[in-house]
This record gives C-alpha cells, structure tokens and sequence, in this order.
C-alpha cells in the first residue's frame, strides 16, 4: 500500500485476474484505438505499470483525480478508467444466453464463484483489458445538458466471436471524470432490474443491449436511503448515443464529429460508406432502427421513461434501463417516471419523442455535410427527406408486429390497424384492462369457433381485469367487447383458413404470459433482499426461455403468480431516474 501523501499523486490498479474459462477473451479493441482519447490522460495506466522500473507493481503515477474528479474533457470521445475496488462481492446471476455472445460458458462462472465475482466488480483486471469511459452530451428533458458521459460505466474492452463485435461494460463501477454530482455506483435493486431487463426484451424479439453477470457488493450506497451495491456487466456491439455526435458539434469541433461518424459507418453500416451523401445516408439508418425499436416498445407495451438522447443508441438499441415499465392496465398516458410529472416520456408519446431526438442528431450530421452550423437548401431537404422516413418505418413495423400478435398471419388488409387492432385498444383503454392479459387472451380466441357463449367467457374474463368499475361490473361494456370479438376479429380469423390449433399456439409465440411488469420486478428485488438471490436467474430463465409457455416451469410454482392479476400496491408502480 501506499501512504496518503503518495496516493493524491498516484493511482493503485487492479491485480490481474487469473486466466480462466470467463477471463480469458480475446480484445479486438477500435474504440480507443481509432479515435482520440482524453490529453490529459495520454497513456493507458496499465501501460505504465507495465513499462515502469520501480518495485512498486499496485500504482502508477497517475493523480487519482484525473481519473475520478470531474472535469471537462474536450477534443477526446473517452478517457482511461480504473474500476474502484468493492468490499465482498458475490456473485449474483449470470446470463447463460449474454455468456454465449462471448464465447462463454456460464457454467464456468458459478464453478469459481469467488474469482468470477472479483473480476466482473472491477476488483481483478481482465486479463489485457484497458478500460475506458466514454465521453458524450445530450439533451435531458428537452434541454441541453452539456457534457455528461459515463459517469459510472466503463467500457473495459470489445470482443470479437462469431464475427460479431461486443463492446463489454460495467456499470456502478467507480466515478470516472464523467460523474458530475454523482458517486459512481450503482445499487442492486437497479441492477436487478437492468439486467433482467435486457435479456427479457430480447426474448421479446426488441432490440437492446445484453446482460452478462450480475455482482452485488457490500458498499453502502446513498440513494433516498442508505442501499448495498451492485456491478452489472453489460454488452453492445457499440455504445455510441446521440449525444456522442452532439457534444463535439456543440463546441464546434466537427473534426472530431467527423471521425466519430466515419468510425461508426466503418465498423457498423460498412455497406454504405463509400456512398454519396454518407452522413444523410447514416441519419436515414439510424432513423429507421430507431423506428423500429420504438414500434416494438409499442407493441410490447413498454415505457422507457428517460428518453434523453444520451440515453438513445445509434444502433437503434435499448440502453440505460432506468424507470421503465410495462404496462399493466392499457393506458396510453402512463407515465412511468415520478421524475416526469409533464408526462415528457410517457408511453403514448414515446414515437414523438423518438423523432425529437432523431432531429437533435441531424444537426450534427449535417453540420458534416456543409462543414458549417447552419445547413444550406439542399442539405435541409436531405435532413426533411431522412426524417420523414420515420413516421412511415414506425407505422409499417408496429403494423407488422401488431399483424402478428393479433393473428392476422395470412390475410393483410390496408385497414387492419383502423378496423381490426385500434378497436380492440380502444375497447381496453376504456376499461383499463390489463394489457399483457389482453393480448395473451386473443390466443383463446380461434378456438371458440366464434361460439357465442365462449365469446362471452372471454369477454368477461377481460373484464375481471380492468380497473374501470364502471365497465368491469356493469354488462355494457362486456356486450361490446363480445360483439367486437364475434363481428370484427373471429370474421377475420377464420378468413384465413389456418386450423384453430395450429392459430393459437403461433399466436402464443406474439404474445407472452409472463413479462417483467414493475411489480415483479419488485418481488424478484424483494426476495434476494431476504436472501433469495438464486431466484434472479430462476426468474430470468421463466422470463426468456419460458416468457411464451403457458405456465411456469417445474419448480418454479411459485411464479405463477407473475402470471395473474396485478396487485393492488403493484398497480401503476413508478420508478425515479435512480430506479
């Protein structure tokens, strides 16, 4: 160790970790490697451990501060990060189908629990590994940020297999000089919900970032109270946001702009980088991956709740889950962020905000085509004509998947959003019925044969799962609900002469039973609170390979409650921006 003096000039690392089946990658890092780093931190510090001739092999002479006191860092897209050590980590859950995505057994990481636990804190160096963090603005709530960037996220290296880039983080790691006001930690109930959530979204067939491992630690945490932390590791192909493009344009530097934007045409949209019009032609992808993204959100009934464009992937993924929700009774003002209270991020106003954002990332771009802040004529109808694409992309997409969920497999009609899907919403946001029931019940419905009675049973099924009073008690509402499912859908089901059995199970493969509403999440937080931490990944496999099964799996009874009516304190839960 070394004396207090010494440390303000100096900055202790991380032992290596040994090599094992989970340490042992292979680094294909480009990041860093192709674009500028922070000047004030020119060389990695593992480098310098490596190249100095002293006995001292724990710190560098590196001033800790440039590594964790906040700062403004201009003409750089990163800076070098060393995680902080965390008292007794354990590890808590590791993602088996995230372990895959890097050539991992997850199997290897539960067999050394002690060792994998020590090297996905941050506390053992992967062995190579150089970590970073990057450098991003952004527009929070509407209005411009300045300078965010990871504050609490670092990158620690990106990993080549199968031909597939992924970019590895943690996140609660430590400060880094991006962390403004903040600590640098994350809490478990946080990472819990993180990373149940992104493996939960991509069974969901949504585009998002990955989850890998799941550490808790016993750092105290200020939250609203005290908490224990947590360090969730966490992968992309890039994690590149909106706000990368803006910081820079916002200081004026499109030299760097412009090297961001190559490097993410090079490495991710390589097929159209020798195009005219290369940075139109990025802003039209990554307008039309947004769309895509959001329709599905959409469909799914998910709420991001923070869609600040530091928060908005260039990939067109999921990142940063803060305060999102699923929705429990169909209401399309929910607004799941009690950060929100104007209701900026609720759920019916997410494509709008999608495009908002899409417009804050067109300036930046174009700024690169005419090298100037103010875009001339023809660039302003190339930004018009990529912005446009949205609102069509959205719509065919949310169409497609609706078509799906819906049954509507075989025969597409021009109307089947005004007459057949917007209909049925209608009928549950008056009734406030449980969305994610809804869906899954349209599954009974080819099997009814159109009978009446059975019908009937359905619609009064729905009804048990709405909040209106008025529609649950009252026969009003259930007739109307019957003769939509009578007259408008079975009468299009049928017409596609697909069997009934053979109808409802690819219905089923839409329209899952069990998804990560607040509530639940809350339960799974709740029980590994009281020790239960095992229940983690039991609840991540029921919400990835069981999420469309009718029941929970053997074992798992208990579960089946994740399934049924919400309860009444879970009921429109709310989540802040810490989650």
């Amino acid at each position: 160790t070394v004396s207090s003096a010494t440390s303000f000039a100096r900055t202790t690392l991380r032992p290596p970790a040994p090599l094992t089946d989970f340490t042992r990658l292979k680094w294909a890092d480009t990041f860093t490697r192709e674009l500028p780093g922070d000047p004030e931190l020119p060389e990695a510090p593992y480098s310098v451990l490596e190249r100095q001739s002293s006995d001292d092999k724990e710190s560098v002479p590196v001033p800790e501060a440039l590594l964790r006191a906040s700062r403004q860092v201009r003409g750089a897209l990163w800076s070098w990060a060393v995680p902080e050590s965390h008292e007794a980590p354990r590890l808590a859950g590791v993602s088996s189908s995230g372990a895959r995505l890097l050539g991992l057994d997850s199997h290897a990481f539960w067999r050394d629990a002690t060792t994998a636990a020590e090297a996905w804190s941050g506390n053992l160096r992967l062995p190579g590994s150089n970590s970073w963090a990057a450098n991003y603005g952004g527009h929070q709530f509407g209005v411009w940020a300045g300078q965010l960037g990871d504050g609490r996220a670092m990158s620690l290296g990106e990993v080549l297999h199968n031909s597939q880039r992924w970019e590895i983080q943690l996140k609660g790691a430590g400060r880094t000089p991006y962390a403004r006001f903040a600590d640098g930690y994350a809490v478990r109930r946080s990472s819990i919900r993180e990373y149940l959530a992104a493996e939960h979204l991509h069974a969901l067939g949504i585009p998002t970032a990955r989850s890998l491992a799941l550490v808790f630690t016993d750092r105290v945490v200020e939250r609203e109270q005290p908490e224990r932390g947590a360090v969730l590791s966490r992968l992309a192909p890039s994690w590149v946001r909106f706000g990368s493009f803006e910081l820079p344009a916002s200081r004026g530097d499109l030299e760097l702009t412009r090297q961001l934007a190559d490097y993410v045409v090079h490495h991710h949209f390589a097929e159209f980088a020798d195009a005219d019009s290369v940075y139109m032609r990025l802003l039209e992808r990554v307008c039309n991956l947004t769309a895509r993204m959001v329709a599905r959100w959409q469909a799914a009934g998910f709420c991001h709740g923070v869609m600040n464009t530091d928060n908005m992937s260039i990939l067109g993924l999921t990142i940063d889950y803060g305060p999102f929700a699923f929705l429990d009774a169909y209401d399309p003002a929910f607004i799941c962020n009690h950060s929100d209270p104007a209701g900026r991020y609720a759920f019916d106003e997410q494509p709008r905000v999608a495009l908002w954002n899409l417009m804050r990332l067109a300036a930046p771009l174009a700024a690169l085509v005419d090298g100037a802040a103010e875009p001339g004529p023809k660039t302003v109808r190339m930004i018009t004509d990529a912005l446009n694409q949205f609102g069509p992309e959205f719509r065919r997409e949310y169409l497609q998947v609706m078509r799906r969920r819906f049954g509507l497999f075989a025969d597409h009609r021009d109307d089947d959003l005004e007459a057949v899907i917007q209909p049925y919403l209608d009928l549950l946001q008056e009734a406030k019925t449980d969305y994610i029931f809804a869906m899954r019940t349209l599954c009974s419905v080819p099997e009814t044969l159109g009978n009446h009675d059975k019908l009937t049973a359905l619609a009064a099924r729905l009804a048990e799962r709405s909040l209106n009073v008025a529609c649950r008690d009252t026969s009003e509402w259930q007739h109307r609900m019957c003769n939509y499912l009578e007259s408008v859908y079975t009468p299009r089901l049928q017409a596609q002469s697909i069997a009934p059995a053979e109808l409802a199970t690819r219905m089923k493969q839409e329209n899952p039973t069990f998804v990560l509403r607040n509530w639940v999440a809350q339960d799974v937080i709740e029980r590994a609170e009281r020790g239960d931490v095992a229940w983690i990944d039991k609840v991540l496999d029921l919400l990835t390979t069981h999420a469309f099964d009718d029941h929970a799996p053997s074992g798992m009874e208990d579960a089946e409650k994740y399934a049924g009516p919400v309860p009444e304190w879970g009921e429109g839960l709310q989540c802040s921006c810490s989650s």
